[in-house]
């Protein structure tokens, strides 16, 4: 197996070529097998430590980050800030130092202000994954969700693809739109107008374009991606109420309809049914929600073992 991402640490979508992403999901697509066996493990990361160090809440992320080092034969260590140091007054770089003095292999960690996992990296000898870094970005997230679009559409050049919701606070969106675009495909956002932000020149990005409402964003696409409200990064009064956002911008079947009749659905979870999409299309064959969590498996087992230098022939 060839190792086509050569870097240490995976910090974020941004900085990495169409070159190292595609070589992430060709890594991911070798791993895919794996978790179909009925023995789903394999000796690769053998004698490798991982440490999924999370100072938010998460489901997915961290159970698929630890089933993915457990699938790979290394050993998962699991720290949440309720049983961090940090409780007690030690700093975030002194917590990295000690736990670096252990001599891990790879720390994957979730904090909700952005660039920790980047101050992480400057400390420590050990491979750094970001994990979600406050509104910043979400690699992982973005890579398993293109890795589910080139599943299901064969490609990801040339599609369009449709973005809403909660833009402003969204690392999702973010990397996302990174993702995409490097990829050549076209992307749409909408969203309430003070959670879509008017600058995107920071993004760099060339095929991306702001819909002047959700209908138009949505019109047309090969892929319509939702995003939950983060509620816990806000604190204005973005929209009115619940029922308003549902709705103005809630993906409802009629919808749906002005995408591609073939056009596939898309959420990061965890979903808030009946505001940002309805229960019916969540729940019908279009919507791949389920898919983007099993093919995260196979995509964080694949950035482990890019980010640890394991031995490709124990897989």
């Amino acid at each position: 197996m060839d190792k086509p991402f050569r870097r240490r640490d995976l910090l974020g979508i941004r900085n990495l070529s169409a070159e190292e992403i595609v070589g992430i999901l060709d890594t991911a697509e070798n791993f895919r097998e794996i978790n179909q066996r009925e023995i789903k493990k394999v000796p690769t990361l053998r004698g490798k430590t991982v440490i999924n160090l999370f100072f938010e809440a998460s489901t997915r992320t961290r159970t698929s980050f630890e089933l993915a080092a457990k699938r790979l034969s290394a050993d998962a260590v699991n720290i949440s800030v309720s049983s961090s140091a940090v409780t007690k007054g030690e700093t975030l770089i002194d917590t990295a130092l000690n736990l670096d003095a252990m001599s891990p292999d790879c720390i994957v960690v979730r904090h909700s202000s952005a660039g920790v996992p980047h101050q992480l990296a400057k400390v420590s000898r050990a491979a750094i994954v970001n994990a979600g870094d406050g509104a910043n970005e979400h690699p992982t997230q973005a890579l398993l969700d293109a890795m589910t679009i080139r599943e299901h559409k064969k490609k990801i050049k040339n599609l369009q693809v449709a973005i809403v919701g909660d833009i402003l606070h969204s690392r999702v969106a973010r990397s996302n739109i990174h993702l995409l675009t490097k990829l050549g495909a076209s992307v749409r956002v909408a969203g309430p107008k003070p959670l879509v932000p008017t600058n995107f020149e920071y993004l760099v990005e060339k095929n991306l374009s702001v819909a002047k409402n959700v209908e138009e964003a949505i019109e047309g696409a090969d892929v319509v991606m939702i995003l939950r409200i983060q509620r816990e990064r806000q604190n204005s009064a973005y929209f009115p109420t619940l029922r308003e956002y549902a709705i103005h911008y809630g993906l409802t079947q009629e919808r749906l309809d002005l995408a591609k009749t073939d056009a596939i659905v898309l959420h990061p979870g965890p979903m808030n049914r009946g505001i940002e999409i309805a229960s019916d299309v969540a729940d019908s064959s279009r919507s791949l929600i389920l898919d983007q969590v099993k093919y995260g498996v196979a995509v964080r087992m694949a950035v482990l073992y890019l980010a640890t230098g394991g031995n490709p022939s124990n897989a």
